[in-house]
């Protein structure tokens, strides 16, 4: 696990918490929870002034939900799927 430290200097250098969570193998909801103390997804949000002194972000939700995947995008599912519906009457319409 990452420390507070190491989330920190990644920060300090410039990189953003999804490429300071991308360079320790970590989700970036967990690099700002490390770094901030707080969770991403907004709750136990903290006083405005707590809020600067920390330097949070205004918004951080977006950080604690991983973007969405289609796996029908995929060529194995389209596969599977195609095969699904070979072998099954129903599915064929007739």
């Amino acid at each position: 696990m990452p420390t507070t430290q190491q989330v920190r200097a990644l920060l300090a250098e410039g990189l953003d918490y999804r490429g300071a969570a991308a360079r320790l193998g970590i989700a970036p909801g967990l690099a700002y929870l490390i770094a901030t103390g707080f969770p991403a997804d907004g709750s136990g949000a903290p006083s405005p002034e707590e809020h600067r002194a920390r330097g949070l972000l205004p918004a951080s939700q977006d950080l604690s939900n991983p973007p969405a995947e289609n796996p029908a995008a995929r060529e194995v599912v389209r596969r599977w799927l195609h095969d699904r519906v070979a072998a099954d009457d129903r599915m064929r319409g007739r």
